[in-house]
């Protein structure tokens, strides 16, 4: 069972780390890829998407850029685009969950589709900070850990943040703190980051 979060004094506290030199250099890190790990208690999603929202127009009206890429936002894009409108919907009602979610992986087949996306998002942006949002909506057709593991290719200008329902220790992500996925060490948790 997770905590449930002051989000209000969490997301202050966001606002105070995001908008720091350090931070926004990358020259805490030593060296690190500047990702970032914001675990929330999935029961706060509401509240959390409200105060992304709010987070995300503060730092912009500090003069920040922040590409905000939403992962199921994304993904239904790509499947309108390579599916035709609507086409999803019908593909769930003939199919049960396994083919369905081996046909969307499919489309967005993480290498050849999806991943170049973002690239092109990111490329097209002059972001100061890429907030990475939507993780728990695109599950089980995307895994938080294998968007991280190719994004560090891609994301180098500026530093990531992964809004993320559910807990990260350092080293695993558990999606809704019942999922375990992959391991994936190279991410802070952001909340531990000191100012």
């Amino acid at each position: 069972m997770m905590n449930i979060e002051d989000i209000a004094e969490k997301f202050k506290n966001l606002y105070a780390k995001m908008k720091t030199d350090t931070f926004l250099s990358r020259s805490s890190l030593g060296g690190e890829i500047p990702f970032w790990i914001s675990p929330y208690n999935p029961e706060q999603e509401l509240e959390v998407s409200k105060s992304i929202k709010g987070l995300k127009n503060k730092l912009e009206n500090d003069g920040l850029i922040i590409l905000d890429l939403n992962l199921f936002d994304v993904s239904m894009e790509l499947l309108q685009e390579h599916l035709g409108e609507g086409e999803i919907f019908e593909l769930e009602q003939q199919m049960d969950k396994d083919e369905l979610k081996e046909a969307i992986q499919s489309v967005l087949d993480i290498n050849e589709v999806f991943m170049p996306e973002l690239k092109k998002r990111i490329d097209e942006s002059q972001a100061h900070v890429y907030f990475i949002t939507g993780v728990g909506t695109c599950y089980p057709f995307l895994r938080s850990h294998n968007v991280l593991n190719n994004l560090q290719n891609i994301a180098k200008e500026a530093p990531t943040v992964m809004f993320f329902p559910g807990k990260y220790n350092g080293k695993s992500l558990e999606l809704f703190g019942l999922l375990k996925d992959d391991n994936y060490y190279r991410a802070f948790n952001i909340d531990n980051y000191k100012i």
